[in-house]
């Protein structure tokens, strides 16, 4: 399948990132949101991160231009016709998401794939608000999308093989690197990254050192580029108590518990950098 038009519905941080590497890489881009004022905050930090590459001389203001002029962002999901793959990037929220997939569904052309960013939901669940589950993907792209490499694709229970295809030459195109994951909670990166990061609120919770000090153990000693509490602050340790809940329910396995340190936290509103103050003060 020749994937020329990319369809992005969510012009916020996963959205936009998500629109720039798609034009930068050449492809036609329709970003959709639910208002003028949402739809142009995404260009404009698009624009944004053009600038600081171009100030980088990493591309030229040439390039940047080209790439600009390739997203063309609307409110009308009727304008998402064209393409031939159409990635939702709303918030994690699964009502939200399946009342939007359906409304893809119901415009875009049958031999058009339909793909989900997410990073926990199950792909098979999102799929069955569409009439083409064999047509229907999980894409979970990591943040921020322009800087990061990996774009793990999840497969639902009716999945094609055509269709995996599609977007794993799809993914190559735009420069990233695929890996495939059943679609279980977490998937596959999620299922190890964050148990680790919980148990490392566990050991802080206990004292059994400083946050200072297990992350510069993991960072020195694991060679991670930044320690687990640091990377729960930027993640947001709402966001991660959300995915431990999930895991618990999910695989109803005490070994996934919430660290009761992450759930007092939030309920503080101590959400890492989002809120200005986590393990670490910003």
């Amino acid at each position: 399948m020749n994937i020329k038009t990319i369809g992005v519905v969510g012009a916020g941080t996963m959205g936009n990132g998500i629109a720039q590497v798609c034009a930068t890489a050449g492809l036609s881009v329709i970003m959709v949101d639910i208002s003028t004022e949402a739809v142009q905050r995404g260009l404009a930090t698009v624009a944004g991160s053009l600038d600081r590459l171009v100030k980088k001389e990493k591309i030229s203001a040439t390039d940047k231009d080209a790439t600009l002029a390739r997203i063309r962002g609307t409110t009308e999901y009727a304008d998402l016709a064209g393409a031939e793959l159409v990635i939702e990037a709303a918030t994690e929220n699964e009502a939200l998401k399946l009342r939007i997939l359906a409304q893809i569904d119901a415009l875009v052309p049958p031999a058009t794939i339909i793909a989900t960013n997410t990073s926990s939901l199950s792909v098979t669940r999102l799929a069955a608000a569409t009439q083409r589950p064999d047509r229907f993907i999980g894409t979970h792209f990591f943040n921020p999308v322009p800087m990061m490499a990996l774009l793990e694709l999840i497969r639902g229970l009716q999945t094609s093989d055509e269709t995996l295809v599609a977007v794993q030459d799809f993914a190559k195109h735009i420069g990233k690197t695929t890996i495939v994951a059943k679609n279980s909670p977490g998937f596959a990166v999620n299922r190890v990254l964050c148990p680790m990061i919980n148990e490392a609120i566990f050991a802080a919770q206990e004292g059994l050192a400083s946050v200072a000090d297990i992350d510069e153990g993991m960072k020195l000693g694991c060679n991670h580029p930044i320690g687990p509490l640091a990377l729960a602050d930027l993640i947001g340790l709402d966001t991660m108590l959300a995915v431990m809940e999930m895991f618990y329910a999910g695989f109803n396995d005490p070994k996934y518990r919430p660290a009761p340190l992450l759930k007092e936290m939030v309920d503080a509103g101590l959400l890492g950098r989002k809120s200005g103050r986590g393990f670490y003060d910003y």
